[in-house]
């Protein structure tokens, strides 16, 4: 075993990571009527080829309606569980990665543009009516959402059940659930966008219980030797709205449940937001819903610097270090920060002539994590 704690593994249930770094879900708005294409082959497997621990496949949407935009993965057709599973078969053939899977459904952020198209709400005849926890709009330029009812509910608590069949069929190893960035059951937990009257809203006991029900019904169908984790935004940053307080209490009420880790973001609920970024600025809220439920955590964020992410892990602060964007810049990143901190990686035999190229030193970390 590595001397180092990023490059340790550790289990979860029985799927052992062989190290802490985590890729994390990125969106690519390439499917075509969510499903998987070459993009997504050749984008997962070229960070697996480099070797961390844990791979996941973008925001993989629960239904037609679920998805973000129209160019969005899903896993709600046979197609798409065939396109899928040829890209886990790649990356089990070839490294040592385990693939995961983030389930998610957008609630009243969906039916809307790529980035590169401008973003907000489409509108044309590709487009569709979002749903909601209640019908209020993202933005006052947004279409209103409808209001889920129970049966609405049920619906999209069975889609991700079924969406979960389909991972365990396909090799997945790990499930997360997308419970953050302002989508459906992030909208749930949130008094910002939750303003019901029944069962579901008011309280905070109320605002976790469909989140808390989507999460049991999909632990139920996934094997019990396989982990299960949620994405939580741990605040909104707005006033008034979700807060880390509250993430700590659903954290723990997870854990209950039989949650294996906590995947810790924030934000994305409202264009109110105010959020201090600065590299390691949502360490503090994973290191808090760490204390709070005593299950592993996965910190995220303008993370970057192998010292940084192996310092975070030493201190106890979190389990796992999830990269998203460092990745995209450097896909390669997991030998930079083999070779930075005296550890091995993984190398495919391919690659082996330019595993140790001479690259430039890597600067001191500028800002060290926030307490």
């Amino acid at each position: 075993m590595s001397e180092n704690v990023l490059f340790s593994p550790i289990a979860l249930r029985s799927v052992e990571l062989p190290n802490r770094i985590v890729v994390s879900p990125m969106c690519q708005y390439s499917a075509v009527d969510g499903c998987a294409n070459d993009w997504h082959l050749v984008n997962l497997a070229h960070y697996a080829l480099s070797g961390p621990g844990l791979a996941f496949f973008e925001a993989t949407h629960v239904s037609p309606e679920g998805r973000i935009t129209p160019s969005c993965l899903g896993l709600y057709r046979d197609d798409h569980e065939a396109a899928m599973a040829r890209i886990v078969r790649f990356i089990h053939e070839r490294t040592p990665v385990r693939v995961g899977v983030q389930l998610a459904h957008a609630g009243r952020k969906g039916s809307t543009l790529p980035p590169w198209e401008g973003g907000g709400p489409v509108r044309d005849a590709r487009g569709w009516r979002t749903v909601a926890p209640s019908a209020i709009p993202y933005d006052e330029r947004w279409p209103i959402p409808q209001a889920l009812d129970t049966a609405g509910m049920r619906k999209i608590r069975d889609d991700f059940v079924a969406a979960a069949i389909r991972a365990v069929r396909i090799g997945v190893e790990v499930i997360e659930l997308h419970v953050a960035h302002g989508y459906l059951l992030h909208e749930f937990l949130s008094p910002l966008t939750n303003r019901r009257d029944d069962a579901y809203g008011g309280s905070l006991e109320n605002r976790m219980r469909f989140p808390l029900e989507v999460f049991e019904a999909v632990r139920a169908v996934w094997p019990a030797e396989k982990p299960l984790g949620v994405r939580i935004s741990a605040t909104d940053w707005v006033d008034g709205g979700w807060d880390v307080e509250q993430s700590c209490t659903f954290a723990r009420e997870l854990a209950a449940r039989g949650c294996d880790f906590i995947d810790v973001s924030s934000g994305g609920l409202s264009p109110l937001q105010r959020i201090d970024a600065r590299p390691g600025y949502q360490v503090p809220f994973a290191r808090a819903v760490r204390a709070a439920a005593g299950i592993p955590v996965i910190a995220v964020g303008m993370i970057t610097d192998p010292r940084e992410a192996e310092r975070i892990l030493r201190e106890g602060d979190a389990d796992m270090i999830a990269l998203a964007r460092g990745f995209i810049r450097d896909p390669r990143w997991v030998w930079d920060a083999a070779d930075l901190l005296g550890s091995e990686a993984f190398v495919p035999p391919q690659y082996l002539r330019g595993r140790h190229a001479a690259r430039p030193p890597l600067p001191e970390p500028a800002v060290s994590v926030p307490s």
